[in-house]
């Protein structure tokens, strides 16, 4: 199978981005423009993709409290997620890149690779005590070039009152999973879903159970990566899962499972305002692992605040400030607490948890979360198109699970 179109255009967008960001930094300190020192500035621009309610009003407001304490007036631009690096390329191409850029973490050291980013050394912005998966993901070459507020990863929802009726604890084993999605399908039921969809969502929820089974992205075609795919292909075939998650977002997932449709769903806490509207009775637990005991260990998601170089010291120096301001301990515990996501300095988790027992579950999954960049780096996005492929490749029944991610690596 090849790639979408949507995703090898993506691809070229952010290497096309990685090239044009170096081009007018290099003609904006030749022409003079706004580079030097400069004085102190009194506005800075700042652009993300929080373009939906209700965490668009939830950041403007953290957004506004750091440039009131930095003494600034905020101009900030919001875009789709899509859209992003699309809108980069063409700042930088025009060379009005913001002052404050928001980055998903795993586009992080692509875009830091260019040149296009300062790394937050420059400016003694304190990067201790923050979760290492976002740490990695932000990392390019030795230096951090962006931190986060908060971060998220994935988890096991199921349905409380599904689960007592048929008496079935939580799964905390890939055994216990399958048992359970087994027993709990029925009619239009199925036990369990997840996202195996042909994009990077479908990638990021194979990821806790390949990395928890001792699988690497540095080798796919490990034996361990081919046993849990082989888990995945199970839950399929048996009936206990859809075949209709070839083709389920996250967010159709989550739908399903707000229907009645599923009782367990793999997903994130980004659905739990969704779930709390429903009325759905749910609760959740780390994902299941192979083997009892073993660490759960999932992909940290989130977004990191950066400092793209402008060629305005003055105006850099002020945006890391902001950016340091954004994710001090108040704003971390605010915006978690508003969000349902995790604190990035590790220090604040148990106190997040005691204000929202309900995350308990992603606040210990994120203590051992990794970052997707952390290994490849740049060669991340090839790598997740591999995997999603060769996901979709086994569960259609074209290839075996020990042929799916060689194939797919293969074209």
């Amino acid at each position: 199978m090849q790639k979408t179109p949507a995703r090898t255009t993506r691809r070229r967008l952010l290497s096309a981005a990685a090239t044009a960001a170096v081009v007018p930094l290099v003609l904006t300190a030749c022409g003079g423009g706004s580079g030097g020192e400069g004085s102190d500035p009194d506005t800075l621009t700042v652009l993300d993709y929080y373009n939906n309610e209700p965490d668009k009003s939830l950041m403007q407001a953290a957004i506004d409290d750091c440039g009131a304490e930095i003494g600034v007036t905020i101009d900030r631009e919001t875009v789709p997620g899509q859209d992003l690096i699309q809108k980069v390329l063409q700042r930088s191409s025009s060379k009005t890149l913001p002052d404050v850029l928001m980055l998903d973490n795993p586009d992080v050291q692509e875009i830091a690779q260019s040149g296009g980013l300062s790394p937050l050394s420059d400016y003694g912005v304190d990067t201790s005590g923050f979760a290492e998966g976002i740490l990695d993901a932000a990392t390019y070459e030795g230096e951090v070039y962006g931190i986060g507020p908060v971060v998220n990863t994935l988890g096991l929802f199921y349905n409380v009152e599904m689960l007592e009726e048929a008496g079935i604890e939580p799964p905390e084993t890939w055994d216990e999973l399958e048992a359970a999605a087994e027993e709990l399908t029925t009619g239009d039921r199925y036990g369990v879903g997840f996202s195996a969809v042909a994009t990077y969502e479908g990638a990021w929820q194979f990821l806790p159970f390949m990395w928890s089974n001792g699988a690497d992205e540095t080798d796919l075609t490990s034996p361990e990566a081919a046993e849990a795919l082989q888990l995945w292909v199970d839950l399929v075939d048996s009936g206990s899962a859809s075949e209709s998650v070839l083709n389920w977002s996250q967010g159709d997932v989550k739908d399903q499972f707000v229907a009645g449709n599923l009782a367990m769903m793999v997903n994130g806490p980004w659905q739990i305002p969704a779930l709390e509207e429903s009325g759905v009775e749910y609760a959740s637990v780390q994902v299941p692992v192979n083997e009892a005991g073993t660490t759960p260990i999932a992909p940290l998601g989130g977004e990191v605040w950066t400092v793209p170089v402008t060629g305005d010291d003055a105006k850099q120096a002020k945006a890391a400030e902001f950016v340091e301001c954004l994710s001090n301990d108040e704003n971390q515990m605010e915006i978690a607490q508003a969000t349902y996501k995790v604190p990035t300095r590790t220090e604040l988790i148990d106190d997040y948890v005691a204000e929202v027992p309900s995350m308990q579950a992603f606040a210990d999954q994120v203590r051992n979360a990794r970052s997707r960049t952390g290994q490849l780096g740049t060669e991340w996005p090839e790598t997740a198109t591999t995997m999603y492929t060769g996901i979709q490749l086994a569960l259609t029944g074209q290839v075996s699970v020990e042929e799916a991610f060689e194939q797919a690596e293969q074209g």
